[in-house]
């Protein structure tokens, strides 16, 4: 009789051999999750270096930020128009949509407009992706948002009602665009503060329009913070904490007189999840007034929405934060950061989007 090589082991080895081929099998099944974005203190995606999984561009990055997957097909992730009852929303930071001096291209330029290719870039991504309402950063003068509106109705996309706002920054202001009527707006009741013995004010402002769309109100407040450029009349973090505590007073006032309201908060936060401006906007956890910041990402899984190319440094800065009474409302799976190829040509910024049911 032939015997089973395994027969020449005594028993208590054998049993070991089981075990740990029983162990080896068990923890090569185990799956890993990454934490929730909606609990209290976990890490967050913040500024980082360029992504892994490229190489750090030495100039502009190429148009797909990341090559390891190709975009889903388009037909997949932007509809002809939303769903009946539904609602798209987009925040974008267009990048100087406005006349300034520029350098582009090895030539300075005074007094210059936003170049066309970059207009174009724009005008390609917002057209494909349809928006119902579209919120907007680092817009210029009236006419250059009437001239953005002017051209997304030339590329099939109307947006007929306006509201523009501003700071008191008289370069660059906020819009919100919709194709729902904007039923009401409203101003913030202050907007001054004080800093080392300046009374100084947010720069850019706040914008606040009602929306009135598939029977239901919904309140956008937009904002562009303070950016993390150093300036002379005081420390840049500490200025975006205290125009952060102007927008959240104003946050909590709403909410006060109307705790059913359905705010959406968006904009340039110039900050990231886990800083005190961000922490402060959302409010505290498990309050009735604590807004749920969206755990957007790309069709990459990336977070990044903002490239500084002088660093190299890819950053989250673009927000949108929801209340309670609408989080029900929102298609989690759906909204995403968009990552069109043309989006380093239009700005420095990839938009944000949310898709309500």
């Amino acid at each position: 009789m032939i015997k089973h090589p395994l027969s020449k082991l005594a028993p208590i080895k054998l049993g070991a051999l089981l075990f740990a081929t029983a162990a080896l099998f068990t923890s090569s099944c185990e799956r890993k999750s990454t934490a929730s974005w909606d609990t209290p203190g976990e890490a967050a995606p913040a500024a980082t270096a360029a992504p892994v999984s490229t190489p750090a561009p030495e100039k502009k990055p190429a148009p797909a930020p990341t090559p390891v997957a190709a975009p889903a097909p388009q037909k997949e992730v932007s509809p002809e128009a939303s769903a009946p009852g539904s609602l798209r929303f987009i925040g974008y930071n267009v990048e100087n949509w406005l006349t300034m001096d520029r350098y582009e291209n090895g030539k300075s330029s005074k007094n210059a407009n936003k170049p066309e290719d970059q207009k174009a870039a724009v005008i390609a991504i917002l057209s494909r992706m349809k928006p119902d309402v579209l919120g907007l950063c680092e817009i210029g003068q009236k006419e250059d948002i009437l001239d953005l509106q002017t051209r997304l109705k030339a590329a099939g996309l109307d947006l007929p009602n306006l509201h523009y706002a501003g700071g008191v920054d008289p370069t660059r202001h906020l819009a919100l665009l919709s194709r729902f009527p904007i039923s009401k707006t409203g101003t913030i009741a202050k907007s001054d503060y004080t800093l080392e013995g300046q009374t100084l004010s947010i720069q850019r402002g706040v914008l606040d329009a009602t929306v009135t769309a598939n029977g239901s109100d919904y309140r956008f407040l937009g904002v562009h913070l303070k950016s993390k450029r150093e300036v002379e009349n005081g420390d840049q973090a500490a200025m975006r904490l205290n125009e952060a505590h102007l927008l959240r007073d104003h946050i909590d006032s709403i909410l006060a007189a109307d705790p059913a309201t359905k705010l959406v908060a968006y904009g340039d936060f110039n900050d990231t999840r886990a800083s005190p401006a961000i922490k402060l906007i959302q409010g505290t956890y498990n309050h009735p007034n604590y807004l749920t910041p969206l755990p957007l990402k790309d069709r990459n899984g990336e977070y990044w929405t903002h490239f500084w190319e002088r660093e190299d440094v890819y950053s989250r800065f673009d927000w949108i934060l929801v209340s309670q009474p609408l989080k029900s409302e929102v298609n989690f799976e759906a909204s995403r950061i968009i990552d069109e190829p043309e989006w380093d040509k239009a700005s420095d910024h990839r938009a944000v989007m949310m898709l309500l049911k």
